[in-house]
């Protein structure tokens, strides 16, 4: 603001004195003056080059596509469930109940350990490592396959897995496994998925979550990117704002037995959910929506609640949603609170029935679900949206450079059949 307008001011005034002037100027000067007049611009840039945000691009991704035989049914969940010693009748029930109404389909996956009559005996650290290479090294596999990267190009490394923290640590096995280079920067976020701190008491976590998991190359170069990163939001709430409220209820006068699961986003996750929306708003919406929400806002304050206030209308500002497939509820309130199309959370709902809650992958199959369909365009905006318990709304905005060609990916033996009819209650 201050260097372009004082630049064209000097280029203006060189304009006007004329050459010659120029020259009898310059050959005045003191050398030392000279000198200084000239390096501090260029050191004002320089600083400026190497202090600024990097732009930030997606390469590719890659999901894992759950072997077959890792498909657990209903009826086979159930009926091992009823084999553990420490679930009585009642957590049964509970959890035929949520089955019932989860949104998830019968193809989901567990890893092998949960295949046994009596899981308990083979869920050992060994078991969760197993599980980890199984999943890990085939999206690694993958995606090394689509980008062709050399392997010595790499210079971070990130591992996100919500619950196994084992030692050595994930990161050190994939890069044990793939021999990369020894100087490499290695994080491992544990703990920071949806299922961190346990927050969905009741036997939730045993119900939703499945396995799966993700691959994503990011670079802050441009060359062979197929997005582009605009923007990233993250807001916390406190844990108080965040737990899951399961309620058994006794039977009424009637004599049935009834549950009630209260899931409702806004008492889960609202304050983290608005602080985000709020701050993404101002990034990525045009100023029609930015007023429209300015004058909501005032008109509350000043004359009070009576004012409805004013959601923005984000599909302005992104064509495709992938909202983290962590439950039926989720997506129902988000839907309903963003007033978004069916077909508009279409990728989260048949992301949930297809592979179940995944954690944070669930995004990247939603996102693989929505270019296997050829919905993906060049220059379509996508938005990213994760919840994860704390409580925290972690949100992206994406610009699509390039839509993927061969697109299938975890979805190439099921893509045929979706979308499907996710009836509300699921009677097996």
């Amino acid at each position: 603001m201050v260097t372009v307008p004082v630049a064209a001011a000097g280029l203006i005034a060189m304009v006007h004195l004329g050459a010659e002037e120029l020259a009898s100027r310059f050959s005045v000067l003191n050398p030392v003056h000279l000198f200084l007049a000239c390096f501090f611009p260029a050191a004002a840039a320089i600083v400026y080059l190497m202090l600024r945000p990097r732009a930030v691009y997606l390469v590719d991704y890659a999901g894992f596509c759950t072997p077959f035989n890792c498909r657990v049914p209903f009826a086979t969940f159930l009926e091992h469930a009823k084999q553990h010693p420490q679930l009585n009748e009642r957590s049964i029930w509970f959890m035929t109940r949520l089955m019932e109404r989860s949104g998830i389909g019968e193809e989901t996956g567990l890893p092998p350990a949960h295949h046994y009559v009596g899981t308990h005996k083979y869920c050992s650290v060994d078991a969760a490592r197993s599980e980890f290479e199984l999943v890990a090294f085939s999206a690694i596999d993958d995606l090394l396959t689509k980008t062709g990267i050399a392997l010595d190009t790499v210079d971070i490394l990130i591992v996100n897995c919500s619950l196994f923290c084992p030692t050595p640590s994930l990161v050190d096995m994939i890069i044990n496994k793939y021999k990369l280079r020894s100087d490499i920067r290695g994080m491992h976020l544990a703990g920071m998925g949806c299922s961190a701190g346990m927050i969905s008491a009741m036997l939730l976590p045993n119900c939703l979550f499945r396995i799966g998991g993700a691959a994503a190359l990011l670079s802050t170069s441009s060359a062979k990117a197929r997005f582009r990163l605009r923007h990233v939001v993250r807001t916390l709430t406190g844990a108080e704002d965040s737990s899951y409220q399961c309620v058994f209820q006794e039977e009424d006068r009637e004599g049935h037995r009834g549950i009630n699961l209260n899931k409702d986003l806004m008492n889960i996750a609202g304050n983290s959910l608005k602080a985000n929306i709020t701050a993404m708003g101002p990034l990525v919406l045009p100023a029609r929506e930015q007023l429209m929400f300015a004058f909501s806002f005032i008109a509350r304050k000043v004359i009070g609640k009576r004012v409805k206030p004013y959601i923005p209308d984000f599909r302005t500002a992104f064509e495709q949603f992938c909202i983290h497939a962590g439950g039926r509820a989720v997506i129902d309130e988000l839907q309903k609170s963003l007033s978004l199309s069916d077909e508009q959370v279409e990728a989260s709902r048949m992301t949930l029935h297809r592979f179940g809650n995944t954690s944070s992958s669930s995004l990247w199959y939603e996102l693989a679900y929505i270019e296997a369909k050829g919905r993906m365009r060049k220059g379509d905006r996508v938005w990213m949206i994760g919840f994860g318990s704390g409580f925290k709304c972690n949100s992206a905005a994406w610009e699509c450079i390039e839509p993927a060609r061969n697109a299938h990916g975890p979805w190439a033996t099921s893509i045929h059949r979706y979308p499907v009819d996710v009836p509300d209650v699921f009677k097996h």
